[in-house]
């Protein structure tokens, strides 16, 4: 079972609950299974639940919960603040079940003094560490602090609680940390679990399940989008994004779309460049689009050194919409590619594409099934499950990123295999791969390719449900446009 960072275990919670499975539900099935993991170990004897204000403070007061009903164990329980001040719905909604419960004792401590004088330390079977969550970074504070350290000198048995208090769950450098005998963690073993010589702080790793969808872990959700770097309140022009699009020339329509999709994403700059014969056309399209024009009426080689310089000055490129198949504008892709950094190759472009590019750029390919059948010669399942083979087979042979369009979306860089299901029978109308190219171009200037892909598709998806609510099957890619923000704003 492969290991996940903090983050991805937050899109994951997250997912559950835009699935319909409650954080409530979670937190007690994640505390349940701790009071069953304290009875294996314990029999009968006392039993202290030392809980933060966040989740793994909710996490204890269900296992306190749970364990008090056996007459066989003496449950008590200190809460390192003002039960006002815990800072989730669930914890809070568990804390105030303890006084039915039957807890032998339920203290809410704010200052290190009354820790320290604290006479239960060392009268204690097992302590339960629920003081800090699998976020902390850095040094903790006071109380955590005289918390951890009271908790370390006890002599009890030590369970902490997904992670030891102060240890970071990611690997990073730890500053002061319970020191656990044992730890239980959640659904999967988190990535700074099972570094060499973690155990020094995480005695024994277990991992149990906590009921997970399985779902939220393989459908992309809005759980992924919370990861997805975004514009900081300090930010200047460019650092969210410089995305250049290179099409046009047999159509113009579809270069403005993903311009203007790559916008609505969020990205600071976005460049058109397309052949002089449709430039003037693409501009109309919106103020916002800066269009340089290149000679000829189609892409061609006298045009590379221009977008050299475009390609060195941005982010990403999108190369394909609208441009045709002429066989100089496909030599001229050909000679475009290993420019890049990050490119994403959509349309016309993947025509007689010839993989691996001779290129150190990151590639995300975005075929349907008669594009990606060309690409990969061989007939295409209809069967999922084969799919998602082939997909993962075909981007992991080649380097790359692959979202193959269709009505359940598989993305794949042949390590990561992930599935989108938003969308609907209305986004057949033309434009809209278009769109899911730009809004892959923006996401892609500033994040990593498999999650810049996947986070697309599930935005292009929900931005077109939105439309489809709206528009039916009358609706157009550029409703869709209209829609990102919509998606966008709800996350960040």
């Amino acid at each position: 079972m492969f290991s996940i960072t903090s983050s991805k275990m937050r899109s994951v919670d997250t997912n559950c609950a835009y699935l319909g499975l409650s954080p409530l539900q979670l937190m007690e099935n994640a505390g349940a299974a701790i009071a069953r993991e304290i009875m294996v170990r314990l029999s009968s004897g006392r039993v202290l639940f030392v809980a933060g204000r966040g989740n793994n403070g909710g996490d204890s007061f269900v296992a306190a919960r749970h364990l008090a009903l056996y007459d066989s164990y003496d449950v008590r329980v200190l809460l390192l603040d003002h039960s006002s001040r815990i800072r989730t719905e669930e914890s809070k909604h568990n804390f105030n079940l303890l006084k039915y419960s039957g807890i032998q004792e339920i203290k809410e401590i704010s200052d290190s003094k009354q820790l320290e004088a604290y006479s239960e330390w060392h009268n204690t079977n097992i302590i339960v560490d629920g003081v800090l969550g699998s976020g902390m970074k850095g040094v903790p504070r006071e109380p955590e602090s005289t918390a951890i350290d009271m908790i370390n000198s006890s002599g009890s048995y030590i369970i902490s609680i997904d992670s030891p208090s102060g240890y970071d769950i990611d690997g990073g450098e730890v500053v002061k940390s319970v020191l656990a005998d044992m730890t239980i963690t959640f659904h999967r073993m988190k990535t700074g679990l099972e570094l060499p010589g973690c155990d020094k702080y995480t005695g024994a790793v277990k991992v149990v399940p906590i009921g997970v969808c399985r779902d939220a872990e393989e459908y992309v959700g809005r759980g992924d989008l919370i990861n997805l770097a975004c514009r900081k309140r300090d930010a200047h022009k460019g650092n969210s994004g410089r995305v250049l699009v290179i099409g046009g020339g047999a159509y113009y329509g579809a270069p403005a779309l993903a311009a203007m999709a790559a916008l609505r994403t969020g990205a600071d700059i976005v460049t058109v460049a397309v052949p002089e014969n449709v430039a003037d056309t693409v501009a109309s399209f919106s103020s916002n689009l800066i269009v340089m024009p290149l000679k000829g009426d189609r892409l061609n080689l006298s045009n590379v050194p221009v977008l050299k310089s475009l390609i060195e000055s941005h982010d990403v490129a999108v190369i394909g919409p609208g441009i045709g198949r002429d066989t100089a504008t496909l030599e001229t892709v050909e000679q475009l590619l290993p420019l890049c950094k990050k490119v994403i190759i959509d349309a016309d472009a993947l025509y007689n594409l010839s993989l691996p590019a001779k290129s150190e750029a990151k590639f995300i390919l975005t075929p349907h099934s008669a594009e990606f059948s060309r690409l990969c010669r061989e007939q295409i399942s209809q069967a999922l499950d084969e799919k998602k083979t082939i997909v993962a087979r075909f981007a992991g042979e080649k380097g790359i990123t692959v979202v193959l369009k269709g009505e359940v979306d598989i993305i794949s860089d042949g390590l990561i295999t992930r599935l989108n299901r938003t969308g609907n029978a209305g986004m057949t109308v033309g434009g809209t791969g278009d769109v899911l190219a730009g809004i892959i171009g923006a996401l892609f200037a500033v994040n990593d390719a498999i999650d810049a892909a996947s986070c697309a598709a599930f935005i292009g998806g929900v931005a077109g449900d939105l439309a489809f609510e709206e528009k039916g099957f009358g609706l157009l890619a550029t409703d869709i446009i209209e829609r990102i923000a919509d998606v966008m704003s709800e996350v960040f």
